[in-house]
C-alpha cells in the first residue's frame, strides 16, 4: 500500500482507537500527527451512544475533532426513514437512540398501532423482555418490515465482549424466523456513502479490528484495509481467509 496516494482514512473506534476509556497509544498518535495530511473520519456501529459523546471523548485524547467527522448507522437510517416517509416505527434501542431519531425526525411516531410498519433494532443497552415481546409480535405481521442498525455480535469492553445487536438478531431469527431486510452499519457501504461520493475507493483506507465488519465493508467499497490487533481479531484468525488484509499491525504506531 502506497500511503502517499491516500487521501482519506476511516477509523473504527471501539478496539481500534481506544478500548473502553483507554486510548490505544500508537493509533491515537498516528491520528494526531496526520489530521492535516489526510481527511480522517471515525466510524462506529455502536448506536447506543450520543454522537457528540464520541466527539468529546476523542477531543479528550488530544484529537482535534468535530461532529461532521463522525459516521454512524444512525445517519443513513434517519435518511432512509425520511426519504420513505415512514410515519410510525417500533424502535428497539436505548434513550440515546430514540433521542437521535426524535431530533432528526420530529414527526416520526414510536408505537405498536396498526399504523406501525417497521421494527428497527439497534444496540439497546436498556433492553427489556417487554421490548422483545412487542417487537416479536409486530414481526409476526407480514406488513411490518424489519431493519437493523448493524450486525455486530459483540461489543468490546475492558472486561470482555458484551452482547451486541447481532446477538439480538439471532434471538429474532429463532423466535420469529426473520432476518432484517436492511442493515445500515458495517459491513454495508451505506454508512460510508458520503465519503465514496467524494473520493475514489483507491484513495481511501479503512482501519479496524474486526474481520467480519470492518474488513468486509472495506472490500465491499473497494478500499484498502488495515487490520489492527488491538481489539477483537488476532493473527490466529487470518489463515484460511479468502482475502488477507492489506496490512496487519499491532496498532498504527507501526505505520509511518
Amino acid at each position: 500500500m502506497d500511503i502517499a496516494k491516500k487521501r482519506c482514512f476511516v477509523f473504527d473506534l471501539d478496539g481500534t482507537v481506544y478500548m473502553g476509556d483507554k486510548p490505544i497509544a500508537g493509533t491515537v498518535d498516528f491520528i494526531r500527527r496526520n489530521l492535516q495530511r489526510f481527511d480522517i473520519h471515525f466510524l462506529t456501529n455502536n448506536t447506543s451512544k450520543n454522537l457528540n459523546d464520541y466527539v468529546t471523548k476523542l477531543r479528550g485524547m488530544g484529537i482535534d475533532m468535530d461532529l461532521p467527522r463522525m459516521l454512524s448507522p444512525l445517519i443513513p437510517l434517519a435518511d432512509r426513514l425520511e426519504s420513505e416517509g415512514i410515519a410510525e416505527i417500533y424502535p428497539v434501542g436505548n434513550a440515546n437512540f430514540l433521542a437521535y431519531l426524535r431530533e432528526r425526525l420530529p414527526n416520526l411516531r414510536f408505537g405498536t398501532s396498526e399504523a406501525c410498519s417497521l421494527v428497527v433494532v439497534g444496540y439497546d443497552t436498556e433492553l427489556t423482555y417487554q421490548k422483545l415481546a412487542e417487537s416479536c409480535l409486530l414481526l409476526q405481521r407480514p406488513d411490518v418490515r424489519f431493519w437493523a442498525t448493524h450486525p455486530d455480535d459483540v461489543c468490546p469492553s475492558p472486561r470482555g465482549p458484551l452482547p451486541d445487536t447481532g446477538s439480538f438478531l439471532a434471538l429474532y431469527e429463532k423466535a420469529v424466523k426473520r432476518r432484517p431486510e436492511l442493515i445500515f452499519g458495517k459491513p454495508s457501504t451505506l454508512i460510508v456513502e458520503p465519503l465514496l461520493a467524494r473520493y475514489r475507493p483507491e484513495e481511501m483506507v479503512m482501519v479496524g479490528d474486526r474481520l467480519y465488519t470492518d474488513k468486509v465493508m472495506a472490500e465491499n467499497a473497494g478500499m484498502d484495509f488495515i487490520l489492527v490487533l488491538s481489539g477483537e481479531s488476532t493473527r490466529e484468525d487470518l489463515p484460511g481467509l479468502d482475502r488477507q488484509p492489506t496490512l496487519v499491525l499491532d496498532d498504527l504506531g507501526q505505520l509511518q
